[in-house]
C-alpha cells in the first residue's frame, strides 16, 4: 500500500468514525436530515476537514447547530486540534491529482484546490465588486440605518462608527453594503489601500502564513490597510490561532486610524466561540442590523432590478412577486431572472399570469413544503424537543416557547386560520394562537437573537 493510500484510509476512517459517533449522539431524524448528506475532504496530515453542504441555507443551519459538536468530536478522535471548514458543494467536481472524490468523502491531495486558486488570482487585488454601489442599493426601513452609517464611513473613514458591525440573515444586502463602501472610498480617494475579504479566506491566509513561515508578508498586507471589509466573521469561531491574528490586525488598523467594517449572521454578543476580547472590540463601534425587506421595499427592488436589466416590471406584477417571495433580496433576484427569461423566451409581455407560470415550481414547492406539520418538525429539531411537545398540554418554558414560535411561523408562512392552527397544536383555542403570534412578533422587533433564530427557521423551511 502506498503512503497516499494509507493517508486516504486514515482520512476516511477519521470522518467515518465522526459520523458513527454523531449517529449515536443525535436523534435519527436529525442525523438523517442534516448530517448524513454531508460530504467531507480530509487533508493529508488530518489537520483539516472541509465539509460540503448542499446549499447556503443548510450550511447556516449545520454551522449553527452542529459545527461545534463536529469540531470537538474530530479533535477528540484525532487527539489534537482539527481545523473544520464548511463550504457549499461545487456544482461539478474539479479535476484532481488524487483519487476521484465525486462523492466528496475522504482524502484529497492539496493540489486538487489549485483550479480555485487560479480563479481567485483573476479577481482584482482589492476584491471589490465595482457593480455593487450605493446608487443601486435600494433603501428602505430594513437597511436605512446601516446604509447611512456606511455612507458616512465611505466619506470619512477612520472617524465615527469604527468598527462598523452589520448583522442579519443571508441575502439581505450586507455584502452589497460593504462593497458600496469600498467603491465610494476608491472613487473619492483612488490611492486608498482597500481590501474586501471573506472570513474563510482570512483563515486560509493565516494557515498558509504558518505553513510557509511568511508572517511578515501577512502582517504587511493586513496591517497596512486603510479600509478592511471582512464578511461573515462568525466563520472565525473555534479558530484560536486565527482569532489571535485577527485581533492583532484589528488593533494595528485602529491604531493607525484605518476603518474596519464587518458582517455577521448575528450580533456580536451572540457569536459563539469567539474570544471575549474580540467580541468587545466588535461591539465598541456601531452595531446595526439589516432586516428582511418589507413589502414596499421588495416591490422597489424588483422594479429597479428589472430596469437595470433593460425591462419594465409592472407594479401589479411586482406586488404579486413581492408577496410570494418574502425572505431576502437574493431570492427576489432569482425570481426576477426567471420571469425575465420566461418572458423573453416566450415573447410575451410581463404580467401576473406570466409571473405565475414562470414561478410555478417555486410556488408549488412553497405550498408543498411549508405546512404546519413541517413547521412543527423544523422548530422541534431546532430547539431540540420532541415533535409531540408541539401539541401536548405540557407548559415548561423550554417547550412553551418553541411552541409559540411554531404558532407564529404557522400564521406567517401558511394560509391556515387561527382556529385551524390551534386545532393542529393539540386543539388549542384560537385566542391562544393569537396571543403567541402577537407575543413573538413583538419580541422579534426587540430581541436580535430571537430575530436571527426566526431568520434561520424561515430560510430552512423555504429550502
Amino acid at each position: 500500500m502506498s503512503a497516499q493510500d494509507s493517508q486516504t484510509d486514515l482520512g476516511n476512517s477519521l470522518w467515518q468514525s465522526c459520523l458513527e459517533h454523531l449517529a449515536q449522539d443525535l436523534p435519527e431524524q436529525q442525523f438523517n436530515t442534516w448530517i448524513k448528506p454531508l460530504g467531507a475532504i480530509v487533508s493529508p496530515d488530518l489537520s483539516k476537514v472541509t465539509i460540503y453542504v448542499a446549499n447556503r441555507f443548510k450550511l447556516d443551519w449545520v454551522r449553527a447547530q452542529y459545527a461545534v459538536k463536529i469540531s470537538t468530536l474530530l479533535e477528540k478522535l484525532y487527539g489534537q486540534a482539527v481545523l473544520v471548514e464548511l463550504t457549499i458543494t461545487p456544482r461539478a467536481p474539479t479535476t484532481t491529482t488524487a483519487s476521484p472524490v465525486s462523492t466528496f468523502t475522504g482524502f484529497v491531495a492539496e493540489e486538487s484546490i489549485e483550479p480555485l486558486e487560479e480563479r481567485r488570482s483573476a479577481t482584482p487585488k482589492n476584491r471589490i465588486n465595482p457593480s455593487l454601489t450605493f446608487e443601486n442599493l435600494v433603501e428602505g426601513s430594513a437597511n436605512r440605518m446601516a446604509r447611512a452609517a456606511a455612507m458616512h464611513i465611505a466619506s470619512m473613514p477612520g472617524h465615527l462608527y469604527n468598527p462598523l458591525f452589520i448583522y442579519g440573515g443571508v441575502g439581505l444586502g450586507k455584502t452589497h453594503l460593504m462593497h458600496a463602501v469600498g467603491n465610494r472610498l476608491l472613487s473619492e480617494k483612488p490611492g486608498s489601500n482597500v481590501l474586501y475579504i471573506h472570513a474563510e479566506q482570512f483563515v486560509s491566509d493565516v494557515v498558509k502564513a504558518y505553513q510557509r513561515k511568511t508572517f511578515d508578508e501577512f502582517k504587511e498586507r493586513y496591517h497596512s490597510l486603510d479600509l478592511l471589509l471582512i464578511d461573515d466573521v462568525q466563520f472565525l469561531a473555534n479558530k484560536d490561532r486565527t482569532q489571535e491574528e485577527f485581533f492583532n490586525a484589528f488593533e494595528a488598523l485602529l491604531a493607525k486610524k484605518s476603518h474596519i467594517v464587518m458582517t455577521s449572521d448575528t450580533y456580536p454578543k451572540g457569536l459563539p466561540d469567539i474570544h471575549e476580547r474580540l467580541v468587545s472590540r466588535f461591539d465598541s463601534g456601531l452595531t446595526v442590523a439589516i432586516e428582511p425587506p418589507e413589502l414596499e421595499m421588495r416591490v422597489a427592488i424588483l422594479i429597479n432590478k428589472a430596469h437595470s436589466e433593460g425591462s419594465i416590471m409592472p407594479e401589479d406584477v411586482a406586488f404579486f412577486v413581492a408577496k410570494n417571495v418574502r425572505s431576502n433580496v437574493r431570492e427576489l433576484e432569482g425570481a426576477l431572472r426567471k420571469i425575465l427569461a420566461y418572458s423573453k423566451f416566450n415573447q410575451k409581455e410581463i404580467s401576473i399570469q406570466l409571473a405565475r407560470d414562470s414561478l410555478r415550481d417555486l410556488l408549488a414547492i412553497q405550498n408543498r413544503q411549508i405546512s404546519v406539520e413541517n413547521i412543527q418538525k423544523t422548530v422541534a429539531d431546532f430547539y431540540k424537543i420532541k415533535v409531540a411537545d408541539m401539541y401536548s398540554q405540557r407548559r415548561p418554558n423550554n417547550i412553551a416557547r418553541p411552541r409559540q414560535i411554531a404558532m407564529y411561523l404557522a400564521k406567517e408562512m401558511t394560509q391556515k386560520s387561527l382556529p385551524e392552527i390551534g386545532e393542529l397544536f393539540g386543539g388549542r383555542d384560537h385566542t391562544t394562537v393569537l396571543h403567541a403570534v402577537r407575543k413573538i412578533g413583538a419580541e422579534r422587533q426587540q430581541q436580535a437573537e430571537l430575530n436571527q433564530q426566526l431568520h434561520v427557521l424561515e430560510q430552512t423551511l423555504k429550502g
